[in-house]
């Protein structure tokens, strides 16, 4: 059993525009960003049951981080996202990013953006670096070693407490949503 959920470009570009928004606007250092990110799909996991951007995880040096909006991040193609994500979202060659244009928040639940301010709240003032070690004690990170690790939807749910038939039944709404969104988009 392997949980996926569906990448939703769209909701990883508001939710990050949130937290640049809450950031009074100034550039963050795009490690901080990742962190929070991932702690708000890790926090929407326990409390809803799914993340809010159903991107995929991996373990780093620098700890857990959400794997496409790295690589959106860095300016590499992830499905068709990146005109999408360049549009309202740009980093310079100094470690940065900084929102160019607000997306608005059409796609993200009036839960995902408490999530997503709680996440701040507690996070987003603190040196990125200092998240990072902090990170890196969530159980379901592993010392990469230079590499990237895959981090399991499991492993995050059971940490953040769920029990089996829990993660069976997230497991099956996954396999739903994922259907649903292929039979949408094709």
């Amino acid at each position: 059993m392997s949980i996926q959920f569906p990448f939703h470009p769209e909701k990883a570009v508001e939710a990050a525009a949130v937290l640049l928004k809450l950031h009074d606007g100034k550039p963050m250092k795009y490690l901080g960003l990742l962190k929070m990110l991932y702690l708000a799909d890790r926090l929407a996991l326990k409390l809803m049951d799914q993340p809010i951007t159903g991107d995929c995880y991996v373990s780093m040096d620098y700890g857990p981080v959400l794997s496409g909006v790295y690589d959106l991040i860095k300016g590499k193609a992830v499905d068709d996202a990146l005109p999408l994500w360049s549009k309202f979202i740009s980093s310079d060659h100094k470690n940065f990013v900084f929102l160019v244009a607000d997306p608005g928040n059409q796609d993200l639940c009036e839960d995902e953006e408490e999530i997503i301010q709680e996440v701040y709240k507690t996070f987003g003032h603190l040196d990125p670096f200092d998240v990072a070690e902090w990170t890196n004690e969530l159980p379901e990170w592993q010392n990469p070693h230079g590499f990237t690790i895959p981090i399991s939807v499991e492993d995050i749910l059971k940490n953040v407490g769920k029990s089996n038939e829990e993660i069976q039944a997230i497991h099956h709404e996954a396999i739903r949503e994922a259907y649903l969104d292929k039979v949408l988009h094709d």
